[in-house]
């Protein structure tokens, strides 16, 4: 049996709450070793893990790690919020009473991590000093060592964190326990996996995985389920899987910050680290502040502010190259410390290689392997066309190593919010972007937020795959109460951030081609967005927001198609009056919603009924 309380001694780990949790997990789990880590321990676990073949060299600093081929991507269905409220079960959070849901993760997690190590990686998901400290310290207990590895790069990790914390006892205590991969029956009624959160207790509980939001415990069961139920508990703030970035006007010396939500395949990452296109580099510098999460609150002055609570990029790495994502490639050059999951390497040149990095996959084939570990040379003819790197295979990196990361990014004050937008992907309806004056209509734009069905979801032709927020995955309490959440504190702020919806992906019912070209070009509608807010343009109202007029986007240096510039400016009303429907079935699912957003409903369907 360990001695933990001489462990902990050694390490010099003082708070009494985090040694009486460590002691307790550590007599439930039964590691034979236990070991407390800062992010100064980094660069002695990399090589602990390559001495371990855990890990692969893949460059000078860079790292390379496969994880078990029934493990590569989150979850859903055997995701949890557990709570002892049947007041919080909502349409998406997969609610279960904490009372039923704790003995069977108990059950599972017993003696499951002996012969193993239990690495104690105390973090905070916020600069210190931030107004919502006490609600981002956490310690994760993990078994895993790669785990550990990704959490330093996404979490600020260190004793001190905890040590110091204004109250002692306000940490969440997430416990994650790898279990017997190739026997956990995945995808099986069998399934013995279990990813719960008991956010009224502010205890995470992740058993069954090594992979990323299954794993990393900071990342997405704190940073946005726990983190959420936390905001609305406390009436204080909103965890949202918001991407945020600013864009500073050389010209006048104004700065901006925007921050929003998008579904998945939607261009969330790569609109959060997108730079000016060339024909605005001159006047605009765009910076990078998250891609994933962002908190949101209202400060002392009355101005909404907002801060990614991460330290680092969880990046999706299918398609990621020089055009659609040049930054991303910069974050994760060699001495950067990234680690990549389940992309193809070669072992004898240690290069990596995934699908969308370069038009073709490597020539020479000597020493490729494939995600799941098998020689790309030894294929057979049936299995030639498969993917080289699993679609949703990842790299790690810090966010000091993205190149335009905004030097505020780890002000504990965080930055004022100028706008909020929504976006999906959608080939008709949506136009390139609309702005919502109306608080209500903002809210609710984001409840009825939705994307067409990507291969990860099935979808009805014609028919969105709703999405609130981006949110739908992330849920942890009902959505009426969100809703009404949203209006509280958005309500709070003195001066208002201006909502909008934008859309890349409108496309020709003819040939399919992209009416907007994306990618740096959609920093022009963000640009029009602020000027709006601003009152320095007026746009023109429709029955679903006010849309620039041509000559208010700034289109220096385009060459767009008359006609396909004005189907992005227009919209389709008898697509909107089909898509009302929709909606309204979409919320009726919600119970407790306010009569604001039922009003803001009616509104905008009865200016679409005028409009018609």
């Amino acid at each position: 049996m360990v001695d933990v309380d001489k462990v902990l001694d050694e390490a010099g780990l003082t708070n009494p709450h985090v040694r009486e949790y460590v002691k307790e997990w550590a007599a439930i789990t039964t590691p034979d070793r236990i070991e407390v880590v800062s992010a100064a321990d980094d660069a002695r676990l990399i090589q602990e893990s390559l001495d371990a073949g855990e890990i692969e060299p893949a460059g000078e600093g860079l790292y390379y790690s496969r994880s078990y081929y029934k493990d590569t991507a989150r979850s859903e269905e055997r995701t949890i919020v557990a709570t002892n409220k049947p007041s919080d079960k909502g349409a998406y959070n997969n609610w279960r009473p904490a009372d039923e849901m704790k003995p069977i993760m108990l059950e599972r997690m017993k003696g499951a991590s002996a012969g193993k190590t239990m690495y104690v990686v105390p973090y905070l998901m916020a600069p210190p000093g931030s107004p919502l400290e006490a609600y981002a310290a956490g310690v994760e207990l993990t078994d895993h060592r790669t785990v550990v590895l990704h959490m330093i790069r996404m979490a600020r990790v260190g004793i001190d964190l905890i040590d110091n914390l204004a109250d002692p006892d306000s940490f969440v205590r997430a416990v994650h326990v790898t279990g017997d991969l190739p026997n956990l029956g995945q995808g099986t009624p069998e399934d013995e996996r279990y990813f719960v959160t008991v956010a009224d207790e502010r205890t995470i509980l992740h058993y069954g995985s090594s992979y990323g939001g299954n794993a990393l415990l900071g990342k997405i069961a704190h940073g946005l389920r726990q983190a959420s139920y936390d905001g609305w508990a406390s009436g204080k703030f909103l965890a949202e899987q918001f991407m945020l970035l600013g864009i500073t006007d050389k010209q006048t010396g104004k700065k901006y910050h925007i921050c929003g939500g998008f579904p998945s395949a939607s261009g969330k990452t790569n609109l959060a680290m997108t730079l000016a296109p060339d024909a605005l580099g001159d006047r605009y510098y765009v910076e990078f502040y998250g891609d994933d999460i962002a908190w949101l609150w209202v400060g002392e002055d009355g101005k909404l502010y907002g801060m990614n609570p991460e330290n680092g990029v969880f990046g999706v790495a299918k398609d990621t190259n020089e055009l659609t994502n040049p930054t991303a490639l910069d974050s994760i050059q060699p001495g950067t410390q990234a680690l990549f999951t389940n992309v193809a390497y070669n072992e004898k040149t240690h290069e990596v290689w995934w699908e969308g990095k370069t038009k073709n996959p490597p020539a020479d084939l000597d020493g490729w392997r494939d995600w799941k570990g098998s020689l790309i040379a030894e294929r057979t003819p049936e299995d030639q066309n498969e993917p080289w790197a699993h679609p949703n295979s990842r790299f790690t990196t810090a966010l000091s190593n993205v190149p335009n990361v905004a030097s505020d990014y780890d002000d504990p004050k965080g930055v004022p919010i100028d706008g909020i937008i929504f976006g999906g992907r959608t080939r008709d309806r949506e136009p390139l972007i609309r702005a919502i004056d109306d608080i209500a209509e903002g809210v609710y734009d984001g409840l009825t937020l939705g994307a067409e069905a990507t291969f990860a979801a099935e979808g009805v032709e014609g028919q969105l795959r709703y999405d609130p927020m981006s949110m739908r995955p992330f849920m942890s309490y009902a959505e009426g109460a969100y809703a009404a959440h949203w209006l509280k504190i958005i309500g709070q702020a003195t001066e208002k951030p201006v909502f909008a919806h934008v859309n890349w992906f409108q496309r020709d019912a003819e040939d399919g081609h992209f009416l907007w070209p994306g990618y740096r070009e959609n920093l022009r509608p963000l640009l029009w967005l602020m000027q709006y807010k601003n009152g320095e343009v007026t746009g023109r109202k429709t029955p679903v927001g006010v849309l620039p007029t041509e000559e208010e986007l700034d289109l220096s240096g385009l060459d767009l198609p008359q006609e396909d510039l004005d189907r992005i400016l227009t919209i389709d009303v008898e697509r909107w009056r089909q898509e009302m429907g929709f909606r309204e079935e979409h919320l009726k699912q919600f119970d407790g919603l306010p009569e604001e957003i039922w009003e803001a409903h009616r509104r905008v369907a009865k200016a679409l009924e005028d409009e018609a």
